[in-house]
């Protein structure tokens, strides 16, 4: 999740360093809003304008016109790049964050194209620019969402991890098997082109490029695609299960019957409907 580090980078005390610092970097304000648009608008046509330039019609047609837009847009990125570092009181670290060597990146690569014609592809990096927009969009309303998703992901990476374990030694072992059974003959030359097959496989991409020719192959090949189909569940079923677990930590504690240990009816029953043994009272109570 990307989050507005502005004051981390910490605003001038006052002046016109100041009021640059609240137009640049606080978009809650009528004039930060009006200049994330117009950034990301120009974003946009600049990024545009790179693809239309990479079509070869378009480019023999409107050269002249395509490089004059592309200086421009440097030009305007340029200035932005030198008024966020005057704007903030942390200007090294401005430079050193992500959003700062992307800014670099967006205006670095025309500069490295006088002397390094090659280096124009690079100017595709100001796509990431787009990232910005949520500063728009004011996603700070999903953080606990975006919290929760994160922890639970955290809490799943050694499952998923293990997961991943099973599924690279299962491509291993088919893998393998597949070489020896098909052979180079029928394309499986190696046996890192016949993994690359099973991983095809078994995340049920296909690609066709290789596909087993004998009658054994093709039934691996089945069994398979079978194992690929159970298994994409698994990591969304890990993530699921805890998100869920970690919901039910915002509800009341479960209670049991001391006397037979069955679970509570609901958190609102006084007796154990199994024995009718009276169940305790504080969760109850509490709730």
């Amino acid at each position: 999740m990307v989050t507005d580090t502005s004051s981390e980078l910490g605003r001038p005390p006052q002046g016109w360093r100041r009021r640059m610092h609240e137009v640049i970097f606080q978009s809650e304000t009528p004039a930060g809003r009006a200049f994330d648009k117009v950034i990301i608008a120009v974003i946009i046509v600049s990024v545009a304008v790179v693809i239309a330039d990479s079509v070869q019609s378009l480019n023999r047609r409107y050269r002249l016109a395509f490089d004059i837009a592309e200086w421009c847009f440097t030009a305007l990125f340029t200035l932005e790049y030198i008024a966020r570092i005057l704007s903030v009181q942390r200007p090294l670290r401005y430079m050193r964050s992500f959003f700062g060597i992307v800014d670099l990146l967006s205006v670095l690569p025309t500069y490295l194209a006088i002397f390094f014609p090659e280096a124009q592809a690079l100017i595709d990096v100001r796509i990431l620019r787009l990232l910005r927009i949520f500063r728009i969009f004011k996603l700070a309303d999903y953080v606990a969402e975006y919290q929760m998703l994160g922890d639970a992901l955290a809490a799943s990476r050694r499952k998923i991890l293990v997961f991943l374990s099973a599924v690279l030694m299962v491509v291993l072992i088919v893998g393998t098997l597949l070489y020896v059974v098909e052979g180079p003959q029928h394309g499986f030359k190696d046996i890192p082109t016949s993994v690359y097959w099973a991983i095809t496989t078994i995340t049920t991409v296909g690609f066709g490029d290789l596909t087993p020719k004998t009658e054994l192959g093709r039934f691996i090949a089945s069994i398979m695609m079978l194992i690929g189909w159970g298994t994409l569940a698994v990591p969304t079923g890990i993530v699921t299960a805890e998100i869920a677990v970690r919901r039910r930590g915002d509800l009341p504690a479960p209670r049991t019957c001391h006397a037979c240990g069955a679970p509570a009816a609901s958190p609102q029953a006084r007796f154990c409907e199994m024995c009718g043994a009276p169940l305790s009272t504080a969760a109850a109570d509490a709730s």
